[in-house]
């Protein structure tokens, strides 16, 4: 398993990561990913029915002492950089799908824009974007 994951894999590796990162990758975490994958451009070619594989790949290499750090590097190395403020609002999507931001999503979302090198105000404006979104009356 030391093959390096396709732009799109690697996608799909950050938004498991960030599901599981409070330890309970929530039903509507899980059914965001599959709306992202099915309805993004940048997922454009890649089969719905890769997703539950692409998860499992990631979800094994989670799993190893090191998994969090490897999988995020190769998340990092995967990803163009052209596409990494796209990489981080799919992240942000994710952590905003059940309307419940904890702690440790925060933290991981650190990790990711520092893994990133993601500019603090991009960052930023990506963020209130998503709350913006999510907002409701």
């Amino acid at each position: 398993m030391n093959e390096r994951p396709s732009p799109q894999e690697a996608l799909i590796y950050l938004l498991v990561v960030i599901s599981a990162a409070d330890r309970d990758m929530t039903d509507a975490e899980l059914g965001r990913i599959g709306s992202l994958v099915r309805t993004l451009p940048v997922f454009q070619g890649f089969g719905e029915d890769r997703i539950i594989a692409t998860a499992r790949q990631c979800q094994l290499l989670l799993q190893d002492g090191d998994g969090p750090e490897r999988v995020l590097d190769l998340v990092r190395d995967a990803i163009p950089p052209s596409l990494h403020d796209t990489a981080y609002a799919l992240a942000v999507e994710v952590v905003a799908a059940d309307l419940y931001v904890v702690p440790e999503e925060v933290r991981m979302l650190q990790i990711v824009r520092r893994r990133l090198k993601l500019d603090s105000i991009v960052a930023a404006a990506i963020e209130r974007a998503a709350q913006a979104r999510h907002r409701s009356l």
